[in-house]
């Protein structure tokens, strides 16, 4: 790409980049608290019926006490009650979703036979404040038959996303990135704190859902951004670190939910964090991609010119030396160079010609399912996280800190044994680690998490690379397409993943052993794709469908001549 040339001029990542790059970042922070602060906003502690009159006497098995607050910590069946008497002398058998009145008992005792009148407990809910001070549940005692209101919340959000992602990366690419990255940030930040003070549900549901828009919009936007800020050299590092912050967002989430159990004032705060973001943000300049593209070339000059004085270089290129004579006299910028052919028919191309062979149909299918299982996974392991037992605060955080050693060894292998041979193997762990959870005493709680968090660990290095892989396994005619119907698929599968996750009510590792088969099902048939790794990117279908075949020595010979002189995408 003749644009291209711009960063080796000016560094592929140098201090301009840098600064730029980091500053972008920290708003893919605000991003991830954003996706996963409904675990502890919707979190539901212990809970019985409340009872009409002051407790005096409570009973629970062995246990005694004087007040719910005593026995409510140990309360964990669901189907033997609490036995409480009150002033009045009567007596009440407390369950989660009924109460009953016992007739004419003769003593206080745990086991009774004689009468009971049960009733429904008619929004009189008693909950356990140990763990849990304030969340949206005991506010609007979203539990019982109103349990599936506070279930909905995650995957309405994750709806968001999916609307989000389609209607700001179109945007983005109409009225710039920049704008884009402004006014979702912005939203980012109002939208957040009016969460905090939702009055009901439902005003709760609207403005998480168009927070999801907004923050799935940033995080597309901010990858094309660094993207065509930073050199090919760098771009397979910066573009797979982005992720990284958004962990690092889930690290935050942990914390926070930690220190703060009132579910408002953690709102606040998680939405207030990344708030400097929005006093330099204004500052930030377009991309030298967009500005070329879009015809403005003075102001791609300008930035040329910064960037070069920022980074201590001399200034020597113009955007002028980047352009086909044509096109400097129409104003006009094509970011591929070349000869200038005669005009030819365009044909209109759609998603079946992703399935044009029998050949590329398995590919597709194959390239599709990594993406969901990519983005099924990585979010069942994050969301999950706090259903694995011990400390919950603890298990979130783990969840968020392995990504980040998973995005340097995922660089690291794709750039040298290939693409391929990392996200095969990744898929392939991430499925025997959690498969092995069947195998693991339920008193051992310590190697299941381990073993889930190996999972998170391989299934964000496949999330990780699966973009780039696209890329290179699809021609130029129909990439954008490709990524963009993985893309889709991605989406699918982090609506999917809330519902995955409430599985745990029927067995606490049930999630990750669903996610633990399909990724090694899926790891099976990547291992069927071809590696791309050193291979210059394709341009037509028919190239495209050629990759992987044994060609003849004569056009191996040729094949590998191409590979030297083409551009690897990074």
């Amino acid at each position: 790409m003749t644009v291209e040339r711009i960063f080796d001029e000016l560094g592929h990542f140098k201090r301009y980049q840098a600064c730029l790059y980091f500053a972008a970042v920290l708003q893919a922070v605000a991003c991830g608290i954003q996706y996963l602060a409904s675990v502890f906003l919707v979190e539901t502690p212990n809970f019985v019926c409340g009872v009409p009159g002051n407790v005096t006497d409570v009973l629970y098995g062995n246990l005694t006490g004087y007040s719910l607050e005593d026995v409510l910590p140990d309360f964990k069946s669901k189907t033997r009650p609490l036995v409480v008497r009150t002033a009045e002398g009567d007596q009440w058998e407390l369950g989660r979703c009924h109460s009953a009145l016992r007739i004419d008992p003769k003593g206080f005792t745990y086991d009774f036979d004689g009468n009971k009148t049960v009733r429904a407990c008619d929004k009189n809910f008693f909950y356990d404040h140990t763990e849990v001070y304030q969340s949206i549940v005991t506010d609007w005692d979203l539990v019982c038959e109103r349990e599936w209101l506070a279930k909905l919340c995650q995957p309405t959000f994750m709806l968001g996303v999916l609307i989000g992602a389609l209607v700001f990366g179109d945007v983005a690419d109409r009225v710039g990135r920049v704008r884009i990255m402004m006014f979702t940030s912005l939203c980012q930040f109002i939208l957040g704190v009016s969460v905090a003070f939702s009055g009901n549900y439902y005003i709760f549901i609207v403005l998480r859902f168009l927070l999801a828009m907004v923050s799935s919009g940033y995080l597309v936007v901010v990858f094309v951004y660094v993207t065509e800020f930073t050199g090919i050299k760098v771009r397979t590092w910066t573009s797979m670190h982005v992720h990284a912050a958004f962990a690092v967002g889930i690290m935050v989430v942990a914390l926070t939910g930690y220190l703060v159990r009132v579910w408002w004032i953690y709102q606040i705060i998680l939405s207030t964090c990344t708030a400097p973001f929005l006093l330099f943000c204004w500052k930030f300049p377009e991309t030298p991609f967009y500005l070329i593209a879009k015809g403005r070339l003075k102001e791609a000059d300008t930035l040329l010119e910064s960037i070069a004085r920022f980074n201590g270089l001399d200034y020597r290129l113009k955007v002028e030396d980047l352009l086909e004579p044509e096109e400097v006299e129409n104003g006009r910028a094509l970011l591929e160079g070349g000869e200038e052919r005669p005009p030819q028919p365009e044909k209109k191309l759609s998603i079946l010609d992703l399935f044009g062979s029998w050949r590329m149909v398995g590919r597709t299918c194959t390239v599709w399912a990594i993406w969901f299982i990519g983005s099924l996974g990585y979010y069942v392991f994050s969301l999950g996280s706090v259903n694995l037992g011990g400390n919950q605060y603890i298990n979130l955080f783990l969840a968020g800190a392995v990504e980040l050693p998973s995005y340097l060894v995922g660089c690291f292998a794709m750039d040298r044994i290939g693409r391929k041979k990392t996200c095969a193997p990744a898929l392939l762990l991430a499925g025997v680690a959690c498969m092995l959870i069947i195998a693991v005493p339920a008193d051992i709680e310590v190697l299941a998490i381990a073993l889930c968090m190996t999972g998170k660990f391989a299934i964000a290095i496949a999330f990780g690379l699966i973009y780039l892989y696209t890329c290179e396994l699809y021609p130029t005619i129909v990439r954008s397409l490709a990524v963009g119907s993985g893309s889709m698929m991605c989406r699918v599968g982090s609506v999917v993943a809330p519902f995955c996750v409430y599985l745990a009510d029927v067995w606490v590792y049930l999630p990750q052993l669903i996610v633990g088969i399909l990724a090694f099902i899926i790891g099976v048939l990547t291992m069927l794709l071809p590696e791309t790794l050193g291979r210059p990117l394709t341009t037509t279908l028919e190239e495209a469908e050629a990759l992987g075949r044994e060609p003849s020595k004569k056009k191996s010979a040729l094949g590998n001549k191409g590979a030297e002189d083409g551009v690897e995408m990074k």
